[in-house]
């Protein structure tokens, strides 16, 4: 892919990470602490929140990238050691998963209700977005990225993940 077109493409995504990242998630978790009980949607909040910090980190590395393609400066060093220990922060969160969804289900005496349900989305969603980071692309959102599938009958390594390795962005 050419420059131009990698600048055009980081041009989209960081807003749109940095969107939800710092707007629409937040704006959610807002919401639903002013409309319904804490004690009700503590593990739906959790999956908010998670959501939200990998998310930051997310738009990070789209900013990251936009200023090496457009040569703005910026601290490599700095940059690859708040990935790692963003890395190791989001294992620590997915690692608390399970023990914030049997809290909230001894909270709600074993009830599943909706909320509940949308907890268990919102959770997957952020250990979803940690994978797609970290490890493997999952964002299949051009024709290239599926031809890649279809070619090589699995997914690419994660942009970050190969920067990370390389010690380098």
């Amino acid at each position: 892919m050419s420059k131009q077109k990698l600048i055009k493409r980081f041009k989209h995504y960081y807003p749109i990470e940095k969107f939800h990242a710092f707007v629409s998630f937040p704006a959610l978790f807002v919401y639903l602490l002013y409309n319904y009980s804490f004690q009700d949607i503590f593990f739906l909040l959790y999956g908010v929140l998670t959501c939200i910090i990998i998310l930051i980190q997310g738009q990070h590395y789209w900013k990251l990238k936009l200023n090496k393609l457009t040569n703005k400066p910026f601290d490599q060093v700095k940059n690859i050691n708040f990935f790692k220990n963003s890395k190791k922060l989001n294992w620590i969160l997915i690692g608390l998963i399970p023990i914030i969804l049997f809290i909230q289900l001894f909270q709600n005496n074993c009830e599943v209700t909706h909320k509940f349900l949308v907890g268990i989305f919102l959770n997957l969603f952020a250990i979803l977005e940690h994978i797609n980071y970290y490890y493997r692309q999952l964002t299949i959102d051009k024709l290239s990225d599926l031809k890649y599938i279809i070619r090589n009958k699995k997914l690419k390594i994660a942009s970050l993940a190969k920067d990370l390795n390389e010690n380098e962005i």
